[in-house]
């Protein structure tokens, strides 16, 4: 009986992204076990370490991880540190994710710490996409900014701006000529709730008029990420779209619940997660310019206990295919 309990397995989904960390485990049903977000300050491999730690403590006996991927733009690292049996960029992994709680979904917006992407799907595939990398003005950090300078908690953002009835134009674009607009608005005594909302709504038409531009948006439409737990600009994207927007369950780690389904509904015969004795290990990761052509590329170089364990950032795979 006890034999039998111990092989109930599960399926670990972890997404690094340079704000956020979040570690997602199921079971064969597809049902959450386990959700976490933590920040990634800086330090991916730190991050998923604590990540694991924590999920060893939680982690009933009668279980096993059958399997494990990894996502975010940390998922080479991530993949190598747990041993990852499926590697997948962040469009498939929230593509595959949002479709599992909204099936018919043509529309995905997510908006996280430091960055920002809309994905258009047909029957449940990604057929176009687009990024924003570069500006901070449509993404987390900009509202985080906004909220300081208000000297109002961020989790209260989203409800203060549901408060207004007249919300104020702010020159959202920019996250300088934000700042400065609003601080005019202020001084001319505008309320704050029409300021917050303001900035939520401006946000939304930044997103809507660089990012979105030229894609076809149809409902349904999500909203995920981060982001997506502030109220007020679900309620921004709902007013400049003409349509509901739905924020679905796990909106925070999408990405890991996705590459979590996704290495659960390709199981290998044999996982290869390294087990969470990597947590005491020593990891570092380095990297160097291979000179070996005009490209110079800039090759990563992962070592555990002193020894390579994988690289890769090589076009060639003159570096990435040694076998170590």
């Amino acid at each position: 009986m006890q034999q039998n309990k111990k092989n109930k397995k599960i399926y670990l989904g972890i997404d690094v992204g340079s704000i956020s960390t979040d570690l997602v485990l199921i079971d064969e049903k597809a049902n959450v076990l386990f959700s976490l977000y933590l920040r990634t300050e800086g330090d991916p491999i730190k991050a998923v370490k604590n990540g694991l730690k924590m999920l060893k403590e939680k982690l009933p006996e009668n279980v096993e991880i059958a399997g494990v991927g990894t996502t975010g733009s940390g998922r080479q690292l991530a993949g190598v540190i747990v041993g990852a049996d499926i590697i997948k960029n962040e469009i498939s992994t929230h593509a595959k994710g949002s479709s599992f709680f909204v099936p018919d979904v043509r529309t995905i917006i997510e908006i996280g710490g430091q960055d920002s992407k809309i994905i258009i799907l047909e029957n449940g595939v990604a057929v176009d996409f687009a990024m924003n990398l570069l500006c901070a003005a449509g993404t987390g950090s900009f509202l985080d900014n906004q909220a300081q300078r208000l000297g109002i908690p961020i989790e209260k953002f989203g409800e203060i701006a549901l408060k207004s009835n007249s919300p104020t134009a702010i020159a959202s674009r920019c996250t300088v000529f934000a700042e400065s607009d609003m601080i005019h608005k202020q001084q001319v005594g505008h309320k704050t709730e029409d300021i917050i909302a303001g900035l939520c709504q401006g946000m939304a038409r930044n997103f809507l008029s660089n990012i979105a531009k030229g894609k076809n948006i149809k409902p349904p439409i999500v909203f995920q990420g981060g982001v997506s737990e502030n109220v007020g600009m679900k309620k921004a994207f709902s007013d400049e779209l003409g349509e509901e927007v739905i924020v679905p369950p796990y909106n925070t780690v999408m990405g890991a619940f996705g590459v979590a389904l996704i290495v659960k509904e390709n199981p290998p015969k044999k996982t290869k997660f390294t087990g969470f004795e990597i947590i005491d290990k020593d990891i570092k990761c380095t990297s160097f310019i291979c000179n070996g052509c005009p490209n110079r590329c800039e090759v990563i170089e992962a070592r555990i206990n002193g020894k390579v364990v994988a690289r890769w950032g090589d076009r060639c795979g003159k570096w990435s295919n040694l076998n170590n």
